[in-house]
């Protein structure tokens, strides 16, 4: 288990680690196609072209073409205010795939940093959150890694009898490649149990890959 100066759901950390073993195959295999395609072009086609082929092949799978975007309704049993603790938190509950695998995660004064490390331990990234709160309660967060725009997250949370309503609309604010489409569909896959772990029912989503802003 990664580890932390914050406490982490030990059932959304366990969610996210499942996520984290399918992803890196998967996104492992994908670089590992890529590689041989392009080998494969430069070796047996004419030089000029084989490299044109390769690089085209390049561009096309890492060119940023897609922005994620979308809505959920989450309920809770919790009252208002602890969840917008929760969510104006360190560990917000829609990052979970990235505190949760994260090698380390520090509270700042206005939200958290989580640090990555990979290629056994040759490349690093830092994520930060900046979050803050509007008069009516309501809860954003901006999301950078190593100071480029990641996603933005907006929060309304209100009382609905007995349960908390939360509604999330969030945006990628910078666009990825075809070689992280798999990565967010095996996000998608465990969304709803990683939300569900941390205690929000999801009532409603819709998540959307989009090649316009």
């Amino acid at each position: 288990m990664p580890s932390t100066d914050l406490h982490r759901p030990p059932e959304a950390v366990a969610v996210a680690d499942r996520y984290r073993r399918l992803e890196r195959p998967i996104s492992g295999a994908i670089a590992l196609l890529l590689g041989v395609a392009v080998a494969v072009a430069v070796l047996w086609l004419p030089l000029v072209p084989g490299l044109l082929v390769a690089a085209v092949l390049v561009v096309v799978v890492r060119a940023p073409l897609f922005i994620s975007r979308g809505t959920a309704r989450l309920v809770a049993d919790a009252t208002p205010e602890t969840v917008r603790d929760d969510f104006g938190g360190p560990t917000p509950p829609p990052l979970v795939f990235q505190w949760g695998v994260a090698d380390a995660v520090h509270a700042t004064g206005s939200g958290a940093t989580y640090r990555f490390s990979y290629l056994f331990g040759l490349r690093s990234t830092t994520m930060t959150v900046e979050t803050d709160r509007n008069a009516d309660g309501d809860v954003r967060f901006v999301v950078t890694a190593d100071g480029r725009p990641w996603a933005t997250y907006e929060v309304t949370v209100a009382s609905d009898g007995g349960d908390t309503v939360v509604d999330v609309t969030w945006s990628s604010d910078r666009r990825f490649g075809l070689n992280r489409v798999p990565q967010w569909l095996v996000a998608e896959r465990y969304r709803v149990d990683a939300l569900g772990t941390q205690g929000y029912t999801v009532v409603d989503r819709d998540a959307t890959l989009s090649l316009s802003d």
